[in-house]
């Protein structure tokens, strides 16, 4: 067997993070690690609806936020909402490309991760 299990953004706040996707995705906090140290921690967001989980890091030692490159990814989420979820993302300010000819959107978290909004077609 092979699946997929999670993927990871590394979070400078990781309070703002956790508003930020209970908010605008209503993503919620299945599992959580911690170092002993306290040097790191690892909250697993999950949807409620498929197994897949995002992981957000927080290292307590990091202050400059994180250099994403190019930023030439994203993760994407289909959603039978989309006209529900473009108003709330609209009244957020977190809409930072829409490409209406696609029918997508993108919206940017408080790191500068990119997220995918596309409409599921029937």
């Amino acid at each position: 067997m092979l699946r997929f299990a999670h993927f990871n953004f590394n979070v400078l706040d990781l309070d703002r993070s956790l508003k930020f996707y209970a908010e605008a995705l209503e993503l919620a906090p299945v599992r959580t690690k911690e170092a002993g140290d306290g040097s790191f921690k690892l909250v697993y967001l999950g949807d409620g609806e498929t197994g897949f989980e995002l992981e957000l890091t927080w290292l307590k030692d990091r202050a400059e936020p994180y250099d994403l490159g190019e930023c030439e990814f994203h993760l994407a989420f289909v959603t039978d909402r989309y006209d529900e979820l473009h108003k709330r993302h609209e009244a957020m300010g977190c809409i930072c490309f829409e490409n209406t000819a696609m029918g997508i959107y993108f919206i940017e978290d408080p790191d500068g991760y990119w997220i995918e909004i596309i409409p599921s077609r029937g």
